[in-house]
């Protein structure tokens, strides 16, 4: 390229809009068939665990808290999650679905990835469960941390 032609496209780009957007600011609508978080309702579950066995990134656990009283509690890895909503075709009570206009899920750490679904009396159970077995406050499923 030589430099008439630069100087000639430099010149024709200062005079022309930018073509970025200003995303955070300026926001078009997600398309509709967006799969973004994932969303449980614990009335419907069944604790069949099809949801569970489908997953092919194993991002859902489902812990059970009474198996006669239908109460269930999802654990949700999102950092795990692929996306790939196999987890919401399979699911025969439609007890799952993904929210397309709930897609921005970053975070400065680890922590907001894992995510507890289900009744808040059954969550608060779990986690304390999980607090006596655990008195070190390390969560089993996570690997340990880098020293």
């Amino acid at each position: 390229m030589t430099i008439g032609a630069m100087i000639g496209d430099i010149l024709r780009s200062l005079f022309k809009k930018p073509i970025t957007e200003r995303y955070p600011f300026e926001r078009k609508p997600a398309p509709e068939r967006l799969r973004g978080k994932l969303h449980y309702d614990p009335e419907k579950c069944t604790g069949c665990m099809l949801c569970m066995k489908d997953c092919p990134a194993n991002a859902i656990e489902i812990l059970t808290v009474d198996r006669a009283a239908k109460k269930f509690v999802m654990r949700f890895h999102t950092d795990r999650c692929t996306y790939c909503a196999q987890c919401v075709q399979n699911c025969r009570f439609n007890c799952l679905g993904m929210e397309s206009e709930e897609y921005e899920l970053a975070a400065l750490s680890r922590e907001p990835f894992v995510v507890y679904y289900g009744r808040e009396e059954d969550v608060q159970f779990i986690l304390d469960r999980a607090a006596q077995e655990n008195p070190d406050g390390t969560d089993p499923c996570q690997p340990p941390a880098a020293a």
